[in-house]
């Protein structure tokens, strides 16, 4: 069967590529071989913060009598906040698959692989079943690291060596855990794991956590989670991994922990293995499919998006990446600017960045000034925060006076990061900023606070 475009992946960049498609006439094939959603909406962005938010909760209750809230014998039901996770995940999927459906997508379930190119277009291999596209939308995700550490392979065979996929569904909660790798994932199932009772030891070879976060604000994130009780091993790394303990040098000593489970948490490559790029000859580079600003390959018509092309490992990237894509597809010039994509990390508190970091701008050679100012300069961070300890840190270029970074540690982080890229994206001034009137009372107003720490 032939079509107009053939999407591979259906996680956040093939089922968004595929519906914008469709919308615009495209006779669409998706073709996904696990579930629709891909890694986020199964595997990582959204059954992660379904058990975050019952941590959160839980958090809460616990300690809710420094906010005039008793509660007793107050307990987190695991099993039931998987079953939860799974309800939600279950709903989002058909949700999905609905929005494709709607868009007159073709959806089939399989291993896809690139075999060819002829004067029809692409040929790409299902189940046995032949099927030819004018394009091909590679959006194939990515997957987790496994490094060759002694003990690893087999730890994972036994069950006691855990990806982020296992991890969502263990039926009970470890005694011990082990998170190799202090990064966005590690850090945010550290979070959940600590809230529900198990004793977290972090191991991270770098000097601090949450990778290229900025390191004040991954300071403060530090000292939040060992107040909770968590363990950092920083500058350290693991060297083997035995039934129940796990073996690391620091400082040149070999040292061991015990562990109930280990999570491996290194970080993610994109999975570009066994679907045939070889076969039309698509560039490679550093281990992704190399594209341009408009999601191109070197091959005609031939396009990829998300973590497949290894430039920004984010689910929202991904979103913009494939309709940008699908826009240059149907001759609409677009570019994807990366210089203003907001990163979350969803612990307690929450982590929000946007921009460049006082390391990057350094490294580009921008002369820049830095504003920074305590959350509690926000009067319903102090109304909802005891003992808060965010803050917000502002970088302007000192030539032009434009917002180019946010950094932000504290509640609704998340939900007000949005807003600050879109300064960057528009390139506000300061004094255009200080003109913005931001509602009375929220969170979102230490922007405004921390803007007028800039002369005009």
């Amino acid at each position: 069967m032939n079509y107009d475009l053939i999407v591979i992946g259906g996680g956040p960049a093939g089922y968004i590529g595929a519906a914008r498609a469709g919308q615009a006439g495209l006779k669409t094939l998706l073709v996904e071989k696990r579930s629709l959603g891909g890694v986020c909406l199964n595997e990582g962005c959204i059954p992660s913060k379904a058990l975050l938010n019952s941590a959160k909760i839980f958090d809460y209750a616990k300690y809710g009598e420094k906010y005039g809230v008793k509660a007793q014998n107050v307990e987190l039901d695991h099993s039931a906040v998987i079953s939860r996770k799974n309800k939600v995940v279950r709903v989002l999927v058909s949700g999905v698959r609905a929005q494709l459906k709607g868009s007159n997508v073709n959806v089939v379930e399989g291993h896809a692989r690139i075999t060819g190119r002829s004067s029809d277009g692409y040929a790409i291999k299902v189940n046995d079943e032949t099927f030819t596209g004018k394009r091909l939308l590679i959006a194939t995700g990515s997957e987790p690291i496994i490094p060759p550490i002694p003990g690893a392979k087999e730890g994972m065979e036994a069950g006691y060596v855990l990806t982020n996929r296992e991890i969502l569904d263990i039926p009970n909660i470890p005694q011990s855990l082990v998170v190799v790798g202090g990064g966005i994932i590690g850090l945010e199932m550290a979070s959940y794991f600590n809230s529900a009772g198990a004793k977290v030891t972090v191991i991270e070879m770098l000097d601090h956590i949450a990778g290229n976060t900025d390191r004040e604000i991954s300071q403060i994130l530090l000292k939040n989670y060992q107040k909770k009780g968590v363990d950092f091993k920083l500058n350290s790394r693991v060297v083997e991994i035995q039934n129940g303990t796990v073996v690391y040098e620091s400082a040149g000593k070999m040292e061991e922990i015990k562990a109930d489970k280990v999570l491996m948490s290194v970080g993610r490559r994109p999975a570009i293995r066994d679907i045939g790029l070889e076969s039309i000859d698509v560039e490679i580079e550093n281990g992704a499919i190399k594209t341009d600003e408009r999601g191109k390959t070197n091959i005609p018509e031939v396009y990829a998006a998300g973590d497949v092309n290894g430039r920004s490992m984010l689910a929202h990237t991904a979103y913009r990446e494939a309709e940008v894509c699908v826009n240059n597809m149907l001759g609409r010039r677009d570019i994807v600017r990366y210089n203003a994509i907001p990163s979350v990390i969803y612990t307690n508190p929450e982590v929000a960045c946007v921009g460049e970091t006082e390391e990057t701008a350094r490294e580009k050679g921008i002369d820049f000034e830095v504003a920074k100012l305590s959350m509690r300069y926000s009067g319903r961070y102090v109304a909802e925060n005891e003992d808060g300890d965010g803050i917000c840190k502002l970088l302007i270029n000192k030539k032009y006076r434009n917002l180019i970074g946010v950094h932000m540690i504290g509640s609704y982080s998340s939900e007000i990061i949005y807003g600050a890229g879109i300064m960057i994206e528009t390139e506000l001034r300061v004094r255009d900023i200080k003109e913005l009137v931001f509602p009375h009372p929220t969170v979102s107003e230490i922007i405004r606070e921390s803007i007028f720490h800039f002369d005009d």
